[in-house]
């Protein structure tokens, strides 16, 4: 079965269409994210692109802050600042990752955690640790939401996370132990790398190297969600999963193109709308 990771945002995106026709109606506004680009690093420009012509499909309004000549760090502090106090803006998008010479653990804190649609704040990060969640990381919450559509008991259930970052990785590990799944977390120092994914009920892939999980490595019936997106010399995308091999073995799986990519930009819509539901029923 493939994971129609497509499929599962546009469904989340009619929900999010839905939710901010609700919010206009009621108080007269659309939910506002503000979308801080530095630098002229063409992934991150495609990406940003694609967020924001997605997030007008949903009808919600996007203020563009794009400096392709970059800024100072001062400066950046000062947008994010001025942002913050800003009552019409509801949610920061700050574009990661952030040009050589930045410090981007504090670029992110400096942003208002209730504006954090990223959900990388320190202080949204720490509350998923406290089983308390606010705003969540968009990738692992799409990844989450798949499994979810597609009904995947997660209860009990052996996952097995491959990554440890920050941003995908550890985050990802919270929400399944959050759903009572027994978790393994496995990195680039993990001796016998095959010896835990063949456990897995639920193997989630965000190791950042093409195809590094082959069908050998999968548990007969496991699902499978692939984070990774890498392009070959062929130019080729792939992801850390050897799509065929796996395919073969596991009870779905997630494709790249088409799988974990599209929920992060859903997820990330869904969290905007979020923020600006909270803030505005504060005021």
């Amino acid at each position: 079965m493939i994971l129609d990771g497509k499929a599962v945002a546009e469904k989340v995106l009619a929900e999010v269409r839905d939710g901010v026709g609700r919010l206009r109606a009621q108080r007269g506004v659309a939910p506002t994210l503000a979308v801080v680009l530095v630098g002229d690093f063409a992934p991150s420009r495609i990406y940003t692109r694609n967020k924001m012509k997605a997030a007008e499909a949903v009808g919600i309004q996007s203020k563009d802050f794009l400096y392709p000549e970059g800024l100072s760090a001062e400066e950046l502090f000062q947008l994010l600042t001025a942002l913050n106090l800003d009552e019409a803006v509801h949610g920061i998008l700050l574009q990661l990752p952030l040009p050589k010479g930045f410090d981007e653990g504090a670029a992110i804190a400096t942003i208002a955690p209730e504006k954090d649609v990223d959900g990388f704040h320190p202080v949204n990060l720490g509350n998923l640790l406290g089983g308390t969640p606010t705003l969540l990381p968009c990738t692992p919450a799409g990844c989450l939401e798949i499994l979810d559509r597609y009904g995947v008991d997660l209860t009990g259930a052996e996952a097995v996370v491959v990554g440890r970052s920050r941003i995908v990785g550890k985050p990802l590990a919270q929400l399944l132990l959050a759903r009572h799944a027994t978790v393994t977390m496995c990195h680039t120092r993990t001796r016998d790398l095959a010896a835990h994914t063949r456990r897995a009920d639920v193997l989630c892939v965000a190791a950042g190297r093409p195809q590094v999980i082959t069908g050998e490595m999968v548990k007969e019936g496991a699902w499978v969600i692939d984070v990774g997106v890498n392009r070959l010399p062929t130019g080729k995308l792939v992801g850390d999963v050897d799509f065929e091999s796996v395919s073969r073995r596991a009870r779905g799986v997630t494709p790249v193109p088409g799988g974990v990519g599209p929920m992060t930009v859903a997820m990330l819509l869904k969290n905007t709308l979020l923020v600006a539901e909270r803030q505005l029923a504060a005021r």
